[in-house]
């Protein structure tokens, strides 16, 4: 984690996740250890439920002595060939650039073969959940 100075804080938490989970995979860890909140631990239940990771547990912060929740996640590797299972976790929107999007223009990845994340009225869904439900919301990131 980057070190802040008492005023400085970090303006996107998301995107503070997705890179600590993206490096953890190109650098080979099995597992990785990112602070939780409600929006990080549903994005982490929707990554387990899709496959891109083996497992996770939330670690309450009094356990390891740090003020904050811990999600500890066991990252997903092929047996054989040691290939990670996700490819790429790619921000959509962002801070400064929000990006919602209605059921008529989910957006489509890979194909339909990768995961658009949202985060609708419902809570965080996948992009077939939200379209089987009938909400749109602003898209998180992508994941294949």
């Amino acid at each position: 984690m980057p070190v802040l100075n008492k005023k400085q804080k970090m303006t996107d938490p998301i995107a503070d996740f997705l890179t600590r989970v993206r490096n953890a995979y190109l650098a080979g860890h099995k597992t990785v250890e990112v602070p939780a909140s409600k929006m990080k631990k549903e994005i982490t239940r929707v990554l387990h439920e899709k496959g891109y990771i083996l497992s996770y547990k939330i670690v309450e912060g009094s356990e390891i002595n740090k003020p904050y929740d811990v999600i500890k996640m066991a990252l997903k590797y092929h047996p054989e060939t040691k290939k990670a299972a996700v490819k790429a976790l790619i921000r959509v929107s962002r801070p400064g650039l929000r990006n919602y999007k209605g059921v008529a223009e989910m957006p489509r990845v890979l194909n339909g073969l990768g995961v658009a994340i949202l985060s609708t009225s419902k809570g965080i869904l996948t992009d077939k959940e939200a379209k089987e439900q009938n909400v749109g919301g602003e898209v998180l990131c992508f994941v294949y």
